[in-house]
């Protein structure tokens, strides 16, 4: 078999290489969908660019991708500016960020742009994983690049504004301000202090970090 090999790489020297230098037997290598001896089906779905042979999942070959993804297509389109195709419910609505397909899921640390899993797109117009997404929001709300909140949290914030006045501070704290930054408008204000949060006093959000100490008011002083 291999002196056989050998014999047609030779004759192939003699008539003209007809495939790469790395195959010995030379012969020209032609990817088609079916035999064009038998009519055998090699794939239900076939890419002629990509050489992808695969069952039929409704795949479509995206030219600006450079893959074939999983359709259908009507369901999706390019988005230019994020390099990646998205949800069609998503065009004109999500936040692009230049070719950030390109970077790695930041939860597993896996590429993104030729994954198969489903990219969710965050308020921040960060990418993660559908599923890493689900897992995420099991610990907590916020982007764990830009720590934005991850999904509409208004809810959530009238119900702590609830908790918050239903729970008093001790009277020592009552006049307690403090510098805080808003991680979702990235605003600045000084706030009373509250040991179950403290909001944003430009978008309201609780979804805030301290940026400086306390201060008493000079009447409580």
């Amino acid at each position: 078999m291999a002196a056989s090999a050998l014999e047609d790489g030779a004759r192939s020297q003699k008539q003209g290489r007809r495939g790469c230098e790395h195959y010995d037997r030379g012969c020209l290598l032609k990817a088609q969908q079916t035999c064009e001896e038998c009519s055998t089906l090699f794939g239900e779905y076939y890419c002629s660019i990509c050489h992808l042979f695969d069952k039929d999942k409704k795949q479509y070959h995206c030219e600006n991708c450079g893959i074939c993804r999983i359709g259908p297509k009507e369901d999706f389109f390019h988005c230019l500016k994020c390099n990646l195709c998205l949800a069609m419910n998503l065009q004109g609505k999500h936040k692009c960020i230049e070719n950030v397909s390109r970077q790695n899921c930041p939860i597993c640390l896996e590429d993104i742009h030729t994954s198969r899993v489903v990219a969710h797109v965050l308020p921040c117009g960060h990418l993660l994983h559908r599923t890493c997404y689900e897992e995420m929001l099991k610990e907590g709300y916020r982007c764990p690049l830009c720590m934005h909140s991850a999904l509409d949290m208004t809810r959530y914030w009238r119900q702590l504004d609830d908790e918050v006045a239903q729970t008093p501070m001790p009277s020592e704290y009552q006049n307690m301000t403090v510098d805080i930054l808003c991680n979702d408008c990235n605003g600045r204000s000084t706030v009373q202090f509250h040991i179950l949060g403290m909001k944003c006093n430009i978008c309201e959000s609780y979804n805030t970090a301290q940026a400086g100490g306390c201060r008493i008011s000079l009447d409580q002083q």
